[in-house]
């Protein structure tokens, strides 16, 4: 069960995350937006934006990726609960769609959108927030219960996996960072020396002394 243990924290540790993006995102719409008798287009899209990163933040997660297949290949306890978790997913997708939809067409949202507009983004960030909560509470001991150890070892080794590819991408990038400086700096010396052979540098002329012919190598040209 150590390896079960250990995926669960890892979990956990990845939920705490989200968790902590969405209270964030909450705060900020309710000091900041909600004070507001007006939201400019710019906040509006800033708002849209942050959703549609949090709503991919959550979809993308471990326990989407590995740990929900592997229940729903253990058992068909988690169904109903699965079905549930879904219809969050839903909820927090529509107010997405509708927000971008009321971006595609507003200019300035008067107060009483700015209200509603503040509501919707509360309600998604209350669905996501019970998903985790469900997911914690009822999913993983599911999971634990059902889930066999050979399949928790394999969850695990795909964790494993999964972080790899995800500092390899982190890294890649930096790579690349730091070779296009490298190659900026290439071309910047090499613009430089062709410099330097444009310029006409004066070489002064070179004498030579033409060695005298010792009397023997004189004697043995003309034989």
């Amino acid at each position: 069960m150590l390896t079960a243990t250990y995926t669960l924290v890892a979990l956990s540790v990845e939920q705490a995350n989200v968790r902590l993006s969405l209270l964030s995102f909450q705060k900020y719409v309710q000091s900041t937006l909600l004070r507001q008798q007006r939201l400019t287009l710019s906040q509006l899209e800033y708002a849209c934006e942050t959703l549609e990163r949090l709503y991919q933040a959550c979809h993308w997660r471990k326990i989407e990726l590995y740990l929900i297949p592997a229940l729903q290949n253990a058992t068909e306890q988690a169904n109903q609960l699965l079905d549930e978790l879904s219809r969050l997913n839903q909820s927090a997708l529509s107010v997405i769609r509708q927000l971008q939809a009321e971006l595609d067409t507003a200019v300035e949202c008067s107060e009483q959108q700015v209200t509603e507009i503040c509501q919707s983004i509360e309600t998604f960030c209350t669905v996501l927030l019970q998903r985790l909560e469900k997911e914690e509470k009822e999913l993983f001991a599911i999971a634990r219960a059902t889930i066999g150890g050979e399949a928790w070892f394999d969850i695990a080794n795909k964790f494993l996996a999964h972080d790899a590819q995800v500092v390899e991408a982190r890294r890649v990038p930096a790579s690349a960072e730091k070779d296009r400086k490298a190659l900026s700096q290439a071309k910047q010396v090499h613009a430089s020396l062709r410099e330097e052979d444009e310029v006409v540098v004066p070489v002064p002329k070179l004498r030579y002394h033409r060695r005298t012919r010792s009397a023997h190598r004189a004697a043995a040209d003309t034989a």
